[in-house]
């Protein structure tokens, strides 16, 4: 039962206890209910980007994620001067809480406290390492949720400090960090990895490095993009037998493109080519995705041979328990915010609840 966009109660399937009650109830016979799928790590789609500094691209970008089954999302920068930061946080500061679709919780910063030999497609002229008047300023913002860093950075150990002791998340990420390099950050408080494997020093026997330090420490949970291209179908089974279902997170890392037909799109001020839903810029590098996290989910069972409703905990009650909303998001229990996915039997989303009120219909989108 829902009132006031909250969960109030939950009935067993053959308890008619409900319907004593005066209240519209919604038919989701044959319907896989779950709850609403949360993206912690996505920069957009359809055309639009958070670092666009604009209100309206944040509800483009809110508007899809509900026709996916996401109802709550951070919003993702990348490595960018001061000023563009600023306004793309400025920008998420104003319309979170506030979108029409999707729940915009806050800011998710990745980068430009990154490394350069790992920086993928984060653009490398604007690179630095962390400056305590930027980041601080960032944080009192009270958006800033998560950020992405390399822990090798000099001044890498007292921002991490300075964000656990003001609730950010942190993430290693774009990283050379070295196994121990990892743990102690660890220690400090750092509690994901971003995108594993991409973007990072890889696995040696010997050296294990910076995804070998984020595989063996339970302490760290584990992004990965399940699109097929950025990791291969046996590595995202081997992440999820080692980390666990509980410490591994599906996300779309998608940009602009996602949702959009092949072409020539901008990330960060650099040209990402996507040809056959793959990204990459000019020298050959992965630009974040076209994925949908829906498909994150479906590509998943794929490659692990898992269930969907084991699955489907990798994007909803995972990620609610690493941001520190689980209260709230990411169940079907009393107390939580009612935000819902329903699938139909090929796991395709049938329709989005979100605060108590559907916001998509296959086909049909409240209000039109």
């Amino acid at each position: 039962m829902i009132r006031d966009g909250k969960i109030e109660a939950v009935f067993p399937s053959d308890d008619r206890t409900a319907r004593d009650f005066e209240h519209e109830v919604i038919d989701a016979q044959g319907l896989l209910v779950t709850p609403g799928l949360i993206d912690i790590h996505i920069h957009g789609c359809m055309g639009v980007d958070a670092m666009d500094a604009d209100d309206d691209a944040l509800n483009t970008i809110s508007d899809f994620l509900a026709s996916h089954g996401v109802t709550s999302f951070y919003a993702t920068t990348i490595t960018q001067t001061p000023e563009n930061v600023e306004n793309a946080l400025k920008s998420i500061a104003r319309q979170s809480g506030r979108t029409g679709g999707a729940n915009l919780l806050g800011a998710h910063v990745e980068g430009p406290y990154i490394n350069a030999k790992h920086k993928g497609a984060q653009n490398p002229d604007f690179l630095r390492i962390p400056a305590p008047e930027e980041y601080q300023n960032w944080i009192r913002k009270k958006v800033v949720r998560l950020i992405t860093i390399a822990p090798e950075l000099e001044g890498a150990d007292e921002m991490i400090r300075y964000c656990r002791k003001h609730e950010v998340e942190v993430a290693v990420g774009h990283s050379g960090a070295s196994f121990e390099q990892v743990v102690h950050a660890a220690d400090l408080g750092l509690s994901q990895a971003t995108h594993l494997f991409n973007g990072m020093q890889g696995l040696h026997h010997r050296e294990p490095g910076t995804v070998g330090g984020a595989l063996w420490d339970s302490r760290i949970f584990a992004q990965v993009i399940t699109d097929g291209i950025h990791l291969h179908p046996a590595i995202v089974d081997l992440i999820v037998k080692i980390k666990g279902i509980d410490r591994t997170i599906l996300i779309s890392d998608s940009i602009r493109a996602c949702g959009l037909s092949d072409g020539k799109y901008d990330l960060g001020g650099q040209t990402v080519n996507v040809r056959n839903g793959e990204a990459r810029i000019e020298n050959g590098s992965l630009a974040g995705s076209t994925l949908t996290l829906d498909q994150a989910v479906r590509n998943t069972m794929d490659f692990t041979g898992l269930d969907f409703e084991v699955v489907v905990a990798m994007a909803t009650a995972v990620p609610a328990r690493v941001m520190k909303i689980a209260g709230s998001k990411g169940s079907i229990k009393a107390g939580c915010d009612a935000d819902l996915a329903f699938f139909d039997n090929d796991f395709k989303v049938a329709a989005t609840m979100i605060n108590g009120s559907i916001k998509y219909q296959r086909n049909k989108k409240t209000g039109e």
